[in-house]
């Protein structure tokens, strides 16, 4: 492993002050996707810039929500209240890694990260969550699905860093599943599916499906969403938003999975997540 400088800041301004002396610095969350990265040579950085104690972690559970970026894996699946409110994201959370892994990666980094596999990442997307970027410069707030440029890759300027997350409180006829293949226990998805409905009786008044592992960044199915929304949903409809969600996505083969699988298991979890749903099972 490459020898590297480290900081640890303990404010955000002389975390920007260490920005513009060590230009090209990486920062470090959790470390457990970085630090991998490093082990194995594919980045070279000269110096790292831990965000520990610069003030982003927490949960705070007003009108809106907002979830500090250095918020843990574990902080969020065992916080009495956000379990509750959105259980979806508590199921995402679940899946990801070992207690060791969750007890130290964090729910920005998970995102920051931009795999195409990011479990938050799809229980965030049909949540309709935003997230918050700051610099030296200022702050802006975007949604999540701007976020992600592709693989590896976000909307991340120069020194810009994601401070946190921003959900509204769900509607009370909300319903959200989050269904994950791997090939083992804690392994990595090698598809992923996310699905809201919002209905009132047969009606769907809205609709959101995400889908991860299939196409170069984590992707909302907004062709099926259309399909659905001020719908009724039978059988049919269910039908056809397989072929859609089918038609929508891009796999590759890798070590995990061939495409021709990945796109079966799409479908198959697509119509899985909605009949669970809609009560059909």
């Amino acid at each position: 492993m490459n020898h590297f400088d480290y900081f640890k800041p303990q404010s955000l301004e002389e975390l920007w002050d260490l920005e513009k002396k060590f230009p090209g610095a990486k920062y470090i969350a959790g470390g457990t996707d970085l630090m991998v990265k490093i082990k194995n040579r594919s980045i070279k950085p000269q110096t790292l810039i831990s965000l520990r104690s610069v003030g982003l972690p927490g949960i705070d559970i007003g009108e809106k929500v907002r979830i500090g970026a250095m918020t843990t894996i574990t902080d969020l699946i065992e916080h009495p209240e956000l379990g509750r409110i959105f259980p979806v994201l508590a199921q995402a959370a679940k899946r990801i890694g070992s207690p060791q892994i969750r007890n130290v990666g964090t729910v920005g980094g998970n995102l920051c990260n931009c795999s195409p596999c990011a479990d938050t990442a799809l229980a965030l997307l049909i949540l309709d969550a935003r997230v918050v970027l700051r610099s030296s410069r200022g702050s802006r707030e975007i949604a999540l699905e701007e976020f992600f440029i592709g693989p590896g890759v976000s909307c991340l300027s120069g020194g810009e860093l994601m401070t946190g997350i921003l959900l509204d409180k769900p509607a009370s006829n909300a319903r959200a599943i989050f269904m994950k293949k791997g090939r083992v226990k804690m392994d990595l998805a090698v598809t992923s599916v996310g699905v809201l409905l919002e209905m009132e009786g047969d009606i769907c008044k809205k609709a959101r499906l995400a889908v991860g592992s299939v196409a170069p960044v984590p992707l909302r199915l907004k062709k099926v969403e259309e399909l659905f929304e001020n719908a009724v949903i039978p059988k049919e409809i269910i039908q056809e938003a397989q072929k859609i969600a089918v038609n929508s996505i891009s796999p590759i083969t890798d070590i995990r999975s061939t495409a021709e699988y990945r796109r079966e298991i799409v479908s198959v979890y697509v119509k899985r997540a909605l009949e669970k749903l809609l009560g059909n099972e």
